[in-house]
């Protein structure tokens, strides 16, 4: 399946633009990562593009993402994604085993609370946005509350990066979607 063909697949089931600006920013995250490690970037980019494909259609636990495999097998997905979108949610029982599972569970899930701190910023940006200011709302339990902070403490030590490194890594990654995320706010570039 090829980028332009899990985007369109995203946009026929899901209407929510913030939704889909959150599978964009975690497929930004997953291309940075299989740069790094020298995987397929479009693999890795489809993965995090599809994996929450189905919430909308199937917005609980009991049903997202399993209610979706069907879909995803039915329109050609190969497995190894399907794998990776199941494993990205503990409840599913699929558990990660390789570097792309790991990944995508460790990019989720931290994309929402770098969003949330960028749109609180004065700039509203992501361009100058730094781990120190996530860190610093990090503490606040109150602040971006559905971030799950214990979630994305283990998916950072699955996936075998130290949490703020982590951290600036998927900024970075996110950097190169600003304008599609609507977080170039009011930097100048």
């Amino acid at each position: 399946m090829t980028r332009d063909e899990a985007l369109a697949l995203v946009r026929e089931y899901v209407k929510n633009e913030n939704l889909i600006k959150h599978m964009l920013a975690v497929e930004a995250a997953m291309v940075f990562y299989a740069e790094k490690f020298g995987e397929d970037v479009e693999k890795w980019a489809v993965t995090g593009l599809l994996h929450d494909f189905d919430w909308e259609i199937h917005p609980t636990l009991e049903e997202h993402p399993t209610a979706g495999e069907p879909i995803l097998r039915a329109r050609g997905v190969p497995e190894e994604i399907i794998r990776a979108v199941l494993s990205h949610a503990d409840h599913t029982g699929v558990p990660r085993q390789t570097r792309m599972e790991k990944a995508l569970f460790a990019c989720d899930e931290i994309t929402g609370l770098i969003t949330a701190v960028a749109y609180v910023r004065p700039s509203r940006s992501l361009l100058d946005l730094e781990p120190a200011s996530v860190k610093k709302k990090w503490k606040d339990k109150a602040f971006a509350a559905g971030a799950n902070r214990a979630e994305i403490e283990k998916g950072a030590a699955e996936f075998g990066v130290e949490l703020w490194e982590h951290v600036g890594n998927v900024i970075t990654a996110m950097r190169r979607v600003a304008p599609e995320l609507g977080l170039v706010g009011n930097v100048q570039g």
